[in-house]
């Protein structure tokens, strides 16, 4: 399973995801949007989603961070 998470360093959804995903063991990478504002539009753009985490699973946009959770209550990260 190939997890990226794009995040900025301000983000407490974002500091909860990567909780999640570090306490299940799940290797992600991390893409910090922080001072990279024509990464995150060409991002924000891509996913049509403009808040912080944006989580991608195997080449699947999950979404934020209660996308996440909510993928994990019904089992969905193993």
């Amino acid at each position: 399973m190939e997890i990226k998470v794009y995040t900025t360093s301000s983000c407490p959804f974002c500091v909860a995801a990567k909780n999640l995903l570090s306490g299940k063991n799940l290797e992600f990478t991390e893409i910090d949007l922080t001072s990279d504002i024509e990464l995150r539009l060409e991002v924000s753009t891509k996913y049509n989603w403009r808040t912080v985490p944006m989580i991608i699973i195997d080449d699947k946009f999950i979404g934020g961070f209660d996308d996440l959770e909510k993928l994990e209550l019904e089992g969905g990260l193993g």
